[in-house]
């Protein structure tokens, strides 16, 4: 007897359905499975057989077959155990096929029943529900992710005897069901750090400001203990809050890398701090079977390096492309992966390996050294950043001052404000933010008067600056512009992007 069950493979953070079919007939007993499978998906057929054994099912002794289809797609990961007994099962006749049609099944099998968390469950569940199936059967650990998608029916089996009970009628699954909105207003408490700690240093927070407001790169140089890190970390506290659309995206992210928190959604914009050791798979993503790295766990939120010079040079440069693209594609054997990384980069620096210069008095570092420290970082990759900006050693006047600094939120009120502006201003578009503008559509988005033209071109006559440069100023005097509520880019506008451009090109 022949019958199927829809599962789904995880293709980078992608799912694509596969059809698990099962016949059951005459012949040399025997189980054989089939379809491009790895060395994992191989195994399931012994963990299926002991766990239907150990769930109180006496099968006979058939020529069982199993393929999972299309043969095209490679399969891995242990997802597939449930799906490969439930279709035996029905092929045996012991679960009615009619029962599990338009049903998906995920997750993975221990050998007394049990049913196991798996990676992925929450873009299985988005393609099962695209594909119009009206229930999906996950382990129990799993159903408070798969129950964020809406428009689907989540059970969640602890056992295989439970799955086999509910489709023969003699016990009833609970629908898992999701507050969405409960989990944002749980995922909206403020954090902790606030601007408001910050003391000084106005025009690196104005700088973080302008970089939140258009999603601008920002690079953050100064001598140590000026609180670089201190701003850096905070900035996540001045970005507006994740939408629905986008916080399905960034889970999406971490649930394949089994990330997820137990809400099974992402609700805060994300903030990856990796250490310069990282390597540059780790960084991009990578692996026998790709998974993301730490580029597209900062989706839509902040990647923070600190101390950049430090970071090896292939590691900083597999970020060019992905900083242009918003994404990564990694080709392997088994077929092409696409990972999704529209974060806004965060790095600070020291002005010498020593941390002290210009000041004599405590850098011991010679000229030669510390061009060699700052040429760590090619020029490609710093045109690729926005701003750029000098922190100064705070004063004592200002650290111990009885000034009230501004907080977070009066901040993240003006940056909203921005990307409101620029929400309008696209609407209909493919861009989000003044930063995808590309130089194509510059005259259209970024118009300049007389004046203007007359200040920009004295700018890039005069300044080292190569084309990307000058579009990226252009990009952040739009930012400015919406700042400040102006329809229009202003000379002072575009006055005070130059503020921000490397100290190296405004020699």
């Amino acid at each position: 007897m022949y019958s199927e069950v829809i599962s789904a493979a995880v293709c980078g953070v992608e799912s694509r359905l596969i059809l698990v079919e099962a016949d059951v007939a005459n012949g040399l007993p025997g189980f054989s499975m089939v379809g491009f499978l790895s060395s994992e998906v191989r195994e399931a057929q012994d963990r299926v057989r002991t766990a239907i054994y150990n769930s109180g099912v006496r099968l006979e002794a058939k020529k069982v077959t199993v393929n999972l289809a299309p043969g095209d797609i490679r399969k891995s990961g242990s997802g597939f155990d449930l799906p490969i007994a439930v279709a035996v099962l029905a092929a045996y006749g012991v679960i009615p096929r009619d029962s599990i049609k338009e049903t998906f099944f995920a997750g993975e099998l221990g050998l007394d029943g049990r049913v196991n968390k798996i990676r992925g469950i929450l873009g299985m569940v988005m393609e099962a529900r695209k594909a119009g199936c009206r229930s999906c059967v996950l382990p129990k650990g799993n159903a408070p992710e798969g129950a964020v998608i809406e428009g689907i029916q989540i059970l969640g089996a602890g056992s295989l005897r439970e799955v086999m009970d509910h489709f023969n009628g003699a016990a009833q699954i609970k629908e898992t069901v999701s507050n969405i909105e409960e989990k944002f207003q749980q995922g909206e408490e403020r954090a902790k750090l606030d601007f408001a700690d910050i003391r000084g240093q106005r025009l690196v927070k104005r700088a973080i400001e302008i970089a939140a407001a258009g999603m601008h790169n920002i690079l953050i140089s100064g001598p140590p203990g000026c609180g670089k890190s201190m701003m850096a970390k905070r900035i996540p506290t001045i970005l507006p809050p994740l939408s629905k659309e986008e916080a399905l995206e960034v889970s999406r992210i971490y649930s394949v890398a089994g990330l997820l928190p137990e809400a099974g959604l992402v609700t805060r914009r994300p903030f990856r701090m990796p250490h310069h050791t990282i390597s540059g798979a780790a960084m991009a993503g990578g692996g026998f079977v790709p998974g993301p790295g730490e580029i597209s766990f900062a989706h839509r939120g902040v990647l923070y390096l600190d101390e950049l010079p430090e970071y090896q040079s292939e590691v900083l440069e597999v970020l060019r492309q992905p900083m242009e693209d918003g994404r990564v594609i990694l080709s392997r054997g088994g077929g092409t992966y696409i990972f999704p990384c529209e974060f806004m980069l965060a790095a600070s620096r020291n002005p010498c390996k020593c941390g002290y210069y210009p000041d004599r008095s405590r850098c011991r570092c010679t000229q030669g050294e510390v061009e060699r420290y700052l040429h760590r970082i090619s020029r490609p990759l710093l045109d690729r950043i926005d701003l750029h900006v000098e922190a100064e050693p705070v004063k004592y006047q200002e650290l111990t001052g009885e000034k009230q600094e501004e907080t977070s939120e009066e901040i993240r009120e003006r940056v909203q404000k921005a990307r409101q502006r620029q929400q309008e201003r696209y609407r209909g578009t493919a861009l989000r933010f003044n930063r995808d503008l590309t130089p194509a559509l510059l005259e259209e988005y970024c118009p300049l008067g007389e004046e203007e033209r007359r200040l920009t071109e004295e700018v890039y006559r005069k300044k080292d600056l190569t084309a990307r440069s000058f579009h990226r100023l252009l990009k952040v005097s739009r930012t400015i512009a919406d700042l400040e509520g102006s329809r229009d880019i202003q000379s002072r506008h575009i006055s005070e992007a130059l503020l921000y451009r490397p100290v190296r090109q405004l020699m």
